[in-house]
């Protein structure tokens, strides 16, 4: 098959495969498009937790990106890991270079295992600036607690969250509740014009690792493809439950979710 878009991710590398660019990819030829990166981070990590972070040379991340836009232009950009203020100064940068209108920014700040993973500084610019440059922001709701220095504790919380995100310049929010204990999951989408919540099976599992880097990629793919947003937050929030529900228990802590849940093989390779 011919992939149907073509989407650039800047994010971190993940080793155990489970998050990061490494589940970007996956994602993305999972949901049949084709994936380009641009790599901000290198993090020594397994499911038990993350060893060492190792930054790419911010004048590097943008010349990634501007060179491999430039050749093969992208449908749309998922953004990751933007680990200090320099590094989000050079992507803003690149971004107004490259000029595309599709960008979901997932603003990673803690790995699963409790690792911080960004400085207070560059929380603070991709509060001030980088929100405003960018279609959605799709923050889990510790980061959105850290965004909008408030207490989330239910689904109202969220909504109130999400517009406090919006008065700071976000065009779309989705804020992902998997962090709440209730019997189902609650993820809540908002905008200027109307909000939605999404209300998905909570399924009972260690192996959550990557599920919003996941999520966000999975969300630009749709999105790449024409969707509208809330309808690529619709079936986005579809494939990462299917990939939770069919898990392939690896590693001895927070596993990694299946990615290859939308894939029918009908090839037989001898």
């Amino acid at each position: 098959m011919k992939p149907k878009s073509k989407i650039l991710i800047i994010a971190g590398s993940d080793s155990s495969g489970g998050a990061g660019i490494q589940a970007d990819i996956k994602t993305v030829t999972s949901l049949g498009s084709y994936a380009m990166t641009a790599i901000t981070a290198v993090t020594t990590q397994n499911t038990t937790g993350v060893k060492s972070i190792v930054a790419i040379n911010p004048k590097e991340i943008l010349n990634q990106i501007v060179f491999t836009s430039k050749d093969i232009k992208p449908d749309a950009i998922k953004i990751g890991m933007l680990h200090s203020s320099k590094v989000i100064n050079y992507v803003i940068k690149a971004l107004e270079d490259i000029k595309i209108k599709k960008i979901i920014l997932d603003p990673v700040m803690v790995a699963k295992g409790g690792t911080k993973l960004i400085n207070n500084k560059a929380i603070n610019l991709l509060k001030s600036n980088m929100i405003k440059k960018v279609l959605m922001i799709t923050p889990n709701i510790p980061e959105a607690e850290i965004l909008t220095n408030t207490k989330i504790e239910n689904a109202e919380d969220m909504i109130y969250a999400a517009n406090q995100l919006i008065k700071y310049g976000a065009k779309n929010v989705l804020i992902k509740g998997g962090h709440l204990k209730d019997k189902f999951v609650q993820d809540v989408f908002v905008n200027k014009k109307e909000i939605k919540v999404f209300h998905s099976k909570r399924y009972k599992t260690k192996n959550s690792h990557g599920t919003g880097c996941t999520l966000s990629t999975a969300i630009t793919t749709f999105l790449s493809c024409g969707k509208p947003i809330k309808k690529s937050c619709e079936l986005g929030i579809k494939y990462v439950n299917l990939a939770l529900k069919s898990n392939p228990n690896y590693g001895k802590g927070h596993g990694p979710i299946n990615h290859l849940n939308s894939i029918k093989i009908n090839k037989t390779f001898k």
